[in-house]
């Protein structure tokens, strides 16, 4: 009990010290507390990242139609028939949907206090300011409905996305189509719905994302409360002149670091109010939140106002460990102890310990151990913070002489390696992160990264008119031929055939075009308008030669069981079919089945003249348009999205790559460069505090030097050297834990490990380059510091 009166009696005439020694004590703290409350800040926000996650998904669940997978449902006074109009800008989604009511309690999006009428709309915030502006104007020509309102926040997942929920009519009709359902209410579950296991591998990038980006936050944090250490030792041994022992010092010393991190605690709150307030208007890699979602989890709220005081306090006790502060004065002139290096070995090789019994686990082992694999990321980073002043002490003991500025900075970092080393740890602590995660992902990014198929130089765009598709489909080709940007347009239309109208057993694929698409697809051996050829060679036979038995009568859009067609009747040529060999086309494969020109369709379902295809043909098909696109036209790309909205509202227009990554992995990804960018943010701001700091120590020394004549140029480039190269060998020990621990990560991923070198030098640039602008920006205070007022002393 008394030791507890003790302790609590010294860590409060610390924390008097602290706020007690005038404007010096007060410029020591405030910088303690900048220092501290920029970390408390990104590590409030990293506690409000659950929270966020959570809502977006409770409003994107809230919001859900499920349009491709609702049942089948009778028109009542309370359904509402959606379909879905999505579409893209540039390189933005815009969600859309049109709405058909068709009863008096047909449901309300959230977000939406009335259903749009037909021809109006109501929109995001987001997008009506990009409608109404000149950025705009294309868009604009594919929306033409009329602005009735706006969805208030609820309905919204980010205040920069862009949706909008528009009135429409003769959506019933289109019911089977999978972008238009009735449904009853927003956000109910579908039956037979499942969430999907998530990959074990994309945990693992979870875990180790969060844990490289919040490690050097505590790096950060760590180094703050120990500004002003020097002149703290001196004030440190005016109090054992007075009488108190060694204990009570050391007390009153984590006292001061305590004061300074209670106020950082109230800066980062507000930094972070501010922060939290700033993200609701900007966007990120397309992501965007409202502030009203950045609410830390309170339990982790609590665990960081209670860690960060107490990690201060240890901090400090364990700083002092290895001074002597005497009622006389501070031994630190005497050469300090070498520094040992076997424990500090023994962190690294712990780290990998943990890893090592999840080597070779890959993605079909069940899930990582969670806890290993934080413990044991967290041991090879921490062993960078412990290395890295053993290294520096190690190598400047053993550097010689040079130029004036040259001696200056080794003299320094001769006599105070640990504060050179504390204040690059952090940066080196994230370039070992980024490294190991940069080989992470390459490494893993083709188990998630799929070839597409599409040939690129044979069209770039492709656009889904679908069954029913408005109408639209006889004159579509046409309308894009028109189009601005287009050069090339091969249009194809897809559907069945069946032997029997009820339950087929056999059935083939057939597909529609004149002859120069059907090229795209097969060697014909001639073609004029009413042949019909059958495909060989595919990758999959569909037994269409058992179906086209000359004289046979077949059914385009067969029946199923619960699948109602249309049932168009089509004789099979008397002269039978021929065979075309298939060939790699537009479609990223061999096709299977039978290739109809129009004139071989059934009478009134394509017409037997010209090559356009009649509404008939529409309601049986779905019509696939490529379009090879003119490069040197600006927004081509847009010009056919407009032309698609207005064959058809609901049409799909996609753009082609020739890869396809998985959405979560891309995910977490853009997770990663968000949160790095505000983990870089926050170094370059510590760093800068951290630089201001020592020049304030060392205020007196650079005067006097400046009055005995020594040259500013030359203090400036010491400050230079004596950042150089702590930070040059700090990137050269991350270099060597980042590529360790990304070869052991890509080991328990079971991924091949292979370096890759462009992101590794990429990686260790960005950090030698927030050092370096850090250092160019405290150049401007170190010419006022080195003025002749700095000798004034009280």
């Amino acid at each position: 009990m008394r030791t507890a009166r003790q302790w609590a009696r010294d860590l409060t005439m610390g924390v008097r010290f602290a706020f007690g020694g005038g404007r010096e004590g007060w410029t020591r703290a405030l910088l303690t507390a900048v220092g501290v409350g920029l970390g408390v800040a990104l590590l409030l926000l990293t506690t409000a990242v659950p929270n966020v996650l959570a809502v977006r998904d409770a409003r994107e669940q809230a919001r859900a139609d499920h349009t491709f997978s609702q049942p089948h449902r009778p028109k009542a006074d309370n359904t509402l028939v959606v379909a879905d109009a999505n579409t893209t800008y540039g390189e933005r989604d815009v969600r859309g949907r049109l709405l058909e009511p068709e009863g008096p309690k047909a449901p309300l999006p959230p977000g939406v206090d009335r259903l749009p009428a037909a021809g109006e709309m109501v929109v995001s915030p987001a997008l009506k300011d990009l409608l109404t502006s000149s950025d705009g104007k294309l868009l604009r020509e594919r929306l033409p409905y009329r602005i009735a309102g706006t969805i208030a926040e609820q309905g919204l997942v980010g205040s920069h996305e862009l949706a909008y929920y528009a009135g429409a009519k003769g959506l019933a009709p289109r019911i089977d189509n999978s972008r238009v359902a009735r449904i009853v209410a927003f956000g109910e579950k579908v039956p037979g719905q499942t969430s999907e296991r998530m990959d074990p591998v994309l945990i693992l990038l979870v875990l180790v994302v969060f844990t490289v980006l919040l490690m050097p936050v505590a790096v950060f944090i760590a180094a703050a409360v120990r500004f002003g250490g020097e002149r703290r030792d001196r004030r440190l041994a005016a109090l054992r002149l007075v009488g108190s022992d060694s204990r009570m010092t050391r007390r009153i010393a984590a006292g001061e670091a305590l004061g300074g991190s209670l106020l950082g605690l109230v800066l980062g709150t507000v930094f972070f109010l501010i922060g939290r307030q700033a993200a609701g208007s900007v966007e990120v890699l397309g992501t965007s939140v409202f502030p009203s979602y950045l609410n830390p989890s309170p339990a982790l709220a609590v665990l960081v106002a209670v860690a960060v005081p107490a990690a201060s306090v240890l901090v400090t006790l364990f700083a002092l460990r290895g001074v002597v502060i005497e009622p006389l004065g501070v031994v630190r002139t005497a050469k300090p102890a070498r520094r040992r290096l076997w424990w500090r070995l023994l962190l690294p090789l712990g780290g990998l310990a943990m890893l090592y019994p999840m080597v070779g686990q890959g993605r079909e082992n069940g899930d990582f151990n969670q806890y290993l694999v934080t413990g044991g990321v967290l041991l090879l980073l921490v062993g960078v913070t412990a290395l890295l002043p053993w290294i520096v002490e190690a190598v400047v003991a053993r550097l010689g002489g040079g130029g004036v500025a040259w001696q200056l900075a080794v003299r320094r970092l001769q006599l105070s390696s640990g504060t050179a080393a504390r204040m690059v740890n952090g940066i080196a602590v994230a370039v070992a992160g980024a490294i190991a995660l940069q080989m992470l992902f390459a490494g893993v990014e083709g188990d998630y990264t799929e070839a597409t198929g599409k040939d690129l130089r044979r069209a770039q765009m492709q656009v889904h008119l679908g069954v029913d598709g408005g109408g639209g489909g006889g004159d579509a080709g046409e309308r894009f031929r028109a189009t601005k940007g287009v050069r090339t347009v091969t249009q194809l239309s897809m559907g069945s055939l069946s032997d029997r109208r009820k339950n087929p057993e056999q059935s083939t694929s057939i597909t529609v075009g004149d002859c120069a698409a059907l090229r795209e697809l097969a060697a014909l051996p001639s073609c004029r308008d009413g042949d019909v050829f059958e495909l060989t060679g595919a990758e999959y036979d569909d037994s269409a030669s058992a179906l086209v038995k000359p004289g046979r009568t077949l059914y385009l859009d067969p029946s199923y069981d619960e699948d109602p067609g249309r049932e168009i009747p089509w004789t099979v040529p008397r002269g039978g079919v021929r065979e075309a060999a298939s060939v790699d086309g537009l479609l990223g494969f061999k096709a299977d089945g039978l290739l109809l020109t129009p004139g071989a369709l059934p009478k009134g379902a394509g017409g037997a003249s010209g090559s356009a295809l009649d509404s008939a043909l529409d309601s049986a098909v779905s019509s696939e348009i490529y379009l090879r696109l003119d490069r040197s036209v600006p927004d081509a790309a847009e010009y056919v999205r407009n032309t698609a909205a207005r064959v058809d509202p609901l049409a799909d227009a996609m753009t082609w790559t020739a890869t396809r990554e998985s959405e979560k992995f891309t995910a977490i990804r853009q997770g990663l460069f968000v949160g790095a960018a505000c983990v870089l943010a926050l170094i370059g701001a510590s760093l800068l505090v951290s630089q201001l700091e020592q020049l304030r120590e060392r205020r007196k020394l650079l005067s006097s030097l400046v009055a005995f004549g020594t040259r500013r140029r030359t203090l400036g480039l010491s400050v230079l050297w004596q950042t150089a190269i702590p930070i040059a060998l700090g990137l050269l020990l991350a270099s060597v834990v980042g590529l360790t621990l990304g070869t052991v990560l890509l080991r328990m991923s079971a991924a091949k490990v292979r370096v890759d070198w462009p992101s590794v030098l990429s990686m260790t640039g960005i950090g030698a380059g927030v050092v370096l602008t850090v250092t160019l920006l405290s150049l401007p205070p170190l010419a006022r510091l080195m003025r002749a007022d700095g000798l004034r002393t009280e």
